[in-house]
């Protein structure tokens, strides 16, 4: 049994080799990679695990298709690559999901063009699925016609439809529960990681980084840790954090905001939709199955604004995308009172005020900059390549060690519990529920309810659910009933946050 235990003061006895100052998917990965490695890492997460940008997916595993329109093979390669390296080592969280684009005859959205491009994408892929199980092999792409397309797309605009593209990329429909197997995993092979102790400053001995000061922010002790050298892997706050601990490095990060829909609309079509309006310079948006639900996304705008752990989509894009969703599939009439939860988080930026995404990770080597030896700062951009990044980074830190060999997942971390489905209510007579939740509980430094809720379970996916329940969640817990008041308000709190209007019709208990 592997188990995540948060233990701050006894973890002050160890020498790591490697302190990782972040606890989203970038963070979780390095942790897993120096592990792999035959190291010793130590991953400190100011708040819950992959509680920021990486919960806020859309929950695809991209690989190169869109890349091909601008012959960027190496972020192509790259994709592919890394898209196989999901489904080879998490299959049980990580599945093929198809794609559909309606095609109308203009630019490069023709099916003489896409049966190319589609071609081209199967053989610049041609390994895609080795070492993959059966199972999650992707099949090669093809360009179906009209009548094809309406039969698996009902609401498909036929006027002026030609036909449709098909190809596959990968699904990680709980994306929090692949997060946790990476940490489990890492645990197995020896790694410490503390939820909810944020990093204050570094630990020097003259210009040499030798570890971490961090506060436990559930009682506010201050602990020491050392470590051989330290990752700043902070995600939106890299930066911040960057010139806290040395200098400011703008090419870290300027941020922008990327955002997804949950709709309380019954999904689509079984294949994730591409559309955009029939105007010039549309946005493309992918309309996906989840949960059985209308998932939309991802839309990207700028962020100027100051960092937030809570970054909304202001009303004005709310109602562009809204507008542009529903002239791209006429009778779609959605509208934001429909809006389940909005899904948000801020990524890299090519230029401040800017929608347009970085194209490469950036790893910083501070002593290259004039800052302390040891110490290294990363920024990546897309979810499906942070394990490649990680895997760059320990190569960098560690020049002396050797990548790990491929391999599956041990099932033991890859297990899917606390997975429910979207309408699922708990039955009073029926105990297997309550034990995987404690188990979880138990096994994965659970502190807080939505911790729970949000970040290991399917719970949260269903917010009028989520709180329907929380005072039933509250006793698997040792709480009095203030604390359960207290954490229940809390998980309120989180979804109205995510809701166009802020406003969520809930009365605590």
């Amino acid at each position: 049994m592997t188990t995540i235990s948060r233990t701050p003061a006894a973890s002050t006895n160890q020498m790591y080799d490697l302190a990782i100052v972040g606890g989203g998917v970038y963070g979780a990965m390095l942790a897993l990679e120096a592990a792999r490695r035959g190291l010793k890492p130590l991953l400190l997460e100011k708040n819950d695990f992959g509680g920021a940008t990486s919960l806020n997916s859309l929950r695809i595993v991209h690989g190169g298709l869109r890349y091909l329109q601008s012959l960027d093979l190496h972020r192509f390669f790259e994709s592919t690559g890394e898209r196989q390296w999901l489904l080879k080592t998490f299959p049980e969280l990580v599945e093929p999901l198809s794609c559909l684009m309606p095609l109308y005859g203009k630019g490069a959205r023709r099916p003489p063009v896409l049966r190319v491009a589609l071609a081209l994408n199967a053989a610049l892929s041609l390994r895609r699925n080795q070492g993959v199980r059966s199972d999650r092999h992707l099949p090669a792409g093809q360009v179906i016609i009209a009548e094809q397309v309406r039969r698996l797309f009902p609401m498909v605009d036929m006027e002026g439809l030609q036909g449709g593209a098909i190809w596959y990329d990968g699904s990680m429909t709980h994306s929090q529960r692949l997060i946790m197997a990476v940490l489990r995993w890492a645990t197995m092979l020896g790694a410490t990681s503390l939820n909810y102790m944020e990093a204050q400053s570094m630990l020097r001995q003259g210009n040499q980084v030798v570890g971490v000061v961090a506060q436990d922010r559930l009682n506010g002790q201050v602990y020491e840790y050392r470590a051989k050298s330290v990752v700043n892997a902070a995600g939106p706050w890299c930066r911040e954090f960057a010139a806290q601990i040395d200098r400011d490095i703008p090419q870290l990060f300027e941020s922008s905001i990327a955002w997804n829909a949950l709709f309380d609309r019954p999904a689509l079509s079984d294949h994730a939709i591409a559309v955009a309006p029939k105007q010039p310079n549309a946005r493309t948006y992918f309309i996906r199955p989840w949960q059985g639900r209308l998932l939309a996304g991802t839309v990207h705008d700028p962020w100027t604004q100051p960092l937030a752990a809570t970054p909304m989509p202001t009303p004005e894009q709310l109602a562009d995308c809204l507008q542009d969703l529903n002239h791209a599939i006429p009778g779609l009439n959605l509208k934001s009172s429909e809006i389940v939860r909005i899904f948000s988080g801020l990524l890299p930026a090519k230029q401040a005020g800017t929608a347009e995404l970085s194209v490469r990770e950036v790893i910083i080597d501070h002593s290259k900059q004039g800052g302390p030896s040891g110490l290294f700062s990363i920024s990546g951009v897309k979810f499906t390549t942070s394990h490649l990044v990680a895997e760059k980074t320990v190569s960098c830190v560690f020049p002396n060690t050797v990548p790990a060999s491929d391999g599956e997942a041990p099932l033991e971390v890859q297990r899917k519990r606390g997975i429910f489905d979207f309408n699922w209510y708990p039955n009073s007579s029926e105990a297997d529920w309550q034990r995987q939740l404690q188990t979880l509980i138990a096994e994965e430094a659970v502190y807080h309810l939505d911790d729970l809720v949000l970040r290991r379970t399917s719970l949260g996916d269903n917010p009028d659910r989520a709180l329907s329940i929380a005072p039933m969640l509250c006793e698997l817990f040792d709480w009095d009933d203030r604390r359960c008041k207290q954490e229940i308000a809390r998980l309120e709190s989180y979804f109205r946050q995510r809701q166009p209007d802020y406003a969520l019709e809930f009365t605590p208990p």
